[in-house]
């Protein structure tokens, strides 16, 4: 700060105008979803949702056996590029082994 002296010596206090600052915006979240089919096995499912999604083998046994009962279930949820990119190759990775695992990204 600075301060400029009037005529008396009174002083002043000059506060630099600064921009406001632009609130930065969390980017929009997505799902990737793991569909079940009569295929691809329990264990390549765990071992996706371990490798790819980086949960620990207990959650991802859970999320396994959640898809098995109930048809679908969550993966994660991810900004659209990294849950696009996850759920990509997850799908890659099931053809690679054959499976016919369905890989799904929606919005939050």
């Amino acid at each position: 700060m600075a301060e400029r002296s009037r005529p008396g010596g009174d002083t002043d206090v000059v506060v630099p105008r600064t921009k406001a600052e632009k609130e930065t915006k969390r980017p929009s979240l997505y799902r990737v979803l793991l569909h079940n089919d009569d295929y691809t096995t329990q264990e390549f499912v765990d071992w996706v949702l371990v490798t790819v999604f980086h949960h620990d083998p207990e959650s991802a046994h859970r999320i396994m056996l959640n898809v098995h009962m109930h048809g679908v279930g969550v993966a994660g949820i991810y900004p659209f590029e990294i849950a696009e990119t996850k759920a990509e190759k997850t799908m890659e990775l099931a053809r690679e082994a054959d499976y016919p695992l369905l890989v799904t990204v929606e919005p939050e």
